[in-house]
């Protein structure tokens, strides 16, 4: 399991935002697609924070950026986009988006959620990859994707976090 520290508040997020930006436009350029001025605005709006956003969030913020609304499609098709291009990461659990740290190399997908402050951070896992390969191989099924969400609590909320008795569902005493 990768040992990538999850990002903090004091984290400085320009770095990730010009990185997942300067990675995005080599890509494109390679690939010939276009990294249009709404497609870059959606993904730098993405990586300016590690939390996962949902499209109607994004598009609020696209709205206070702009003197014009986007329409939902539009805000769609720029995620459908980003994601098939491999720059983002869509959270199924929390019907979210977030930056890909690996754009362009084919992963699987493993995230550590800190249900206190919602920062998401994306492992490298090959172990879990390789038991639920394994484990799909025995059933005779065969995997196209998969994706691993770890609801938990970060280190930096840790301290201040109640303690859940998971086997009634409520906080301990």
């Amino acid at each position: 399991m990768s040992t990538t520290p999850l990002a903090c508040s004091d984290h400085n997020h320009s770095h990730c935002v010009s990185d997942a930006l300067g990675a995005a436009r080599e890509i494109c350029a390679t690939r010939g697609v276009r990294l249009t001025p709404l497609r870059e605005q959606v993904l730098e709006l993405i990586w300016q924070n590690h939390k996962p956003l949902g499209a109607y969030l994004l598009m609020d913020m696209l709205a206070e950026a702009s003197t014009r609304r986007v329409a939902p499609p539009t805000v769609y098709r720029a995620l459908d986009f980003l994601l098939e291009q491999g720059f983002i990461h869509r959270i199924n659990g929390l019907n979210a988006f977030i930056g890909c740290p690996s754009p362009g190399k084919k992963h699987q997908s493993h995230f550590l959620i800190c249900r206190l402050c919602g920062v998401a951070v994306e492992m490298a896992a090959t172990a879990v990859t390789h038991a639920i390969q394994v484990a799909a191989r025995d059933a005779g099924f065969s995997v196209d994707t998969h994706s691993v969400e770890v609801m938990g609590v970060c280190p930096g909320c840790a301290p201040n976090a109640p303690v859940l008795d998971l086997t009634a569902g409520r906080k301990a005493p």
